[in-house]
Formats: C-alpha cells, structure tokens, sequence
C-alpha cells in the first residue's frame, strides 16, 4: 500500500485537468459544422438568423464584454476598500461578522440576484436611475435611449454584486499576508495609517488583488441565471448601457432547447468553446498571480 498509494493520489490529481480537457475537446468536436461554415466569421459575424442559418457571435461576445466591465469597474474599487477595512481598519467586534456576511453573500443562488434585480432593481432604474442618466449624460454615448430597466447597465450591477465577494476575499488575504514588519518600518519612519496603506501595504498586496479582480471577472464572464433575466436578450450591438443585449452564457440558456438544425446546434457549441477559452484564460492568469503573491511570501 506504500507504494501503491502515491499512485493513486497521483491519478486522482490528474482526472480534474483530463476532466478540463476533455471538455475542451468535446466542445471543439461538437463546434465543428460552424466552425467548417464560417470559419473566423463566425467570431466578429453580427448576424444571428436560425431560419436562414445565419450565424455571428459578435453581438453575444460584445455583450459579454460590456457586462463584465460594468460589473469589474464597479466591484473592484468596492470589494478593494471593503478588503482594506476588513484587514486594516475594522475594530475586532465587527470584523468578523462583516466578513461573514460578504461570505456569505458568496452563497447566495444567482436566480435569487435574478430575482431581486427583475423586481427592485429594473423596476428603480426604469423610473428614476436611468430617466436621471438621460437628462445629466445625454451628451455621452453610453447614456443615449429609453429607459427600459433591462439592459447591459442593469446585468453588470447585479453582476457588481455577485463579484464582490470574490474580490473582497481574495484582496483580503493578499493585504493579511503582506508583511507586519513593513506597516512597523513604515510608521517608525513617521508615515501616518493611510500613508502606510496607500505606499505600503497595497503595493506588497497588488499581485494578489489583481487576482482577485481576475477571478471575479472569470465568475463574470461565466454567469447565467442573473443575467439572462436583466439584459434583455436582444442580440444586438449598441454603445448606450441602457439598451438590451445578449452574453455568450445567456444565449445558450435560452435556445439551446430550441435548436433544430445541426449547424445551429454547433453554432450555440461554439459559443460554449468560445466562453470556456476565454474563462479558462481568465482564471489562468489569476492563479498565476495568485501563485506569485504565495511565492513572495514565503521568501520574505
């Protein structure tokens, strides 16, 4: 048993990244017939046509990008100061049920953020956020349209608040593992507590938030449920943030089951191959960084 289990340990560390291959591979077998069709096309086509199998992955690919800067540009600054609060400034009483509660809202079902964001959140920002947008942010691009409430600025709020979590964790531990003796050099030198952060501790935690940022933004690019209920589902390309839109996840989810054709099914399958590369580049690069911020601490 000695020598036999090693082996086994061995194997079953292997069947996750065989698990994660095959599943690339599958995907790439089952992308074929569209692949075959329209080549590169089918990445920056804009034409989504079932009944004339005209297909374009532009408008779900730009969907998703726009949401995921949405829910980054916003989550980040939020869960970073949340994380600075947590590790640097919050008294030992509520430290820890503030962290609970961010933890915890980790936990929640995403139909549940669905939930809220189709009965609280679009309902406000179709009557007051967005009709304020319009009248102050006319002249900007992004801010042009009629308030619908569903739209791509509506699926990355609910995905700001779906990210945080991650972010606040991730940044969290990054700021804990920097160093006690740089905070003391710092302050022996007469920087004040923001000083000491702001010069200090942020920089000695930057490779781990990023990662954090990372792995948030992986989780973004990922999500279904919340955001097939709020953006709209319009496969349509539009600078404003207040028009509806279409992601790579949320067209799978609603016409997979309704896909007729082979070539229209193979469409949809690249659409999966085409999240599944970008989410595993994604959260390759976090645990890279995340690797890095390990690799520093255990040399200072």
């Amino acid at each position: 048993m000695d020598r036999l289990y090693p082996w086994i340990l061995r194997t079953l560390g292997l069947v996750v990244p065989a698990l994660v291959v095959a599943l690339g591979w599958q995907l790439y077998q089952g992308a074929a017939a569209a692949r075959h069709a329209f080549g590169w096309g089918f990445v920056v086509g804009s034409s989504w046509d079932p009944v004339f199998n005209h297909f374009g992955a532009w408008p779900f690919i730009f969907g998703t990008l726009v949401t995921t800067a949405v829910a980054i540009v916003l989550a980040a600054p939020l869960g970073i100061g949340v994380a600075i609060f947590l590790a640097e400034l919050a008294p030992n009483w509520l430290r820890g049920p503030v962290g609970y509660l961010v933890e915890l809202l980790a936990a929640v079902p995403s139909v549940v953020f669905g939930l809220w964001g189709l009965f609280v959140l679009a309902p406000w920002m179709r009557t007051d956020l967005e009709p304020w947008l319009i009248a102050h942010g006319h002249n900007f691009p992004l801010f042009r349209g009629a308030p619908y409430g569903l739209g791509f600025l509506a699926a990355g709020l609910v995905l700001a608040i779906m990210v945080t979590p991650f972010v606040v964790g991730m940044a969290r531990e990054a700021i804990i593992a920097v160093p006690r003796v740089q905070r003391e050099a710092a302050y022996a030198l007469g920087a004040t507590r923001w000083e000491t952060i702001w010069q200090v501790v942020l920089p000695g935690a930057r490779s781990g938030i990023a990662g954090g940022v990372l792995l948030g933004m992986g989780r973004a690019l990922g999500e279904t449920i919340a955001v097939t209920m709020l953006i709209g589902n319009t496969p349509a390309v539009s600078a404003s943030l207040l028009a509806p839109g279409y992601t790579l996840a949320s067209v799978i989810a609603n016409e997979f089951t309704e896909a007729t054709t082979a070539l229209y099914t193979s469409a949809l399958v690249e659409i999966g191959l085409v999240l599944f590369a970008s989410t595993l580049v994604v959260n390759l690069i976090a645990r890279l960084m995340i690797a890095r911020l390990a690799a520093a601490g255990a040399a200072a």
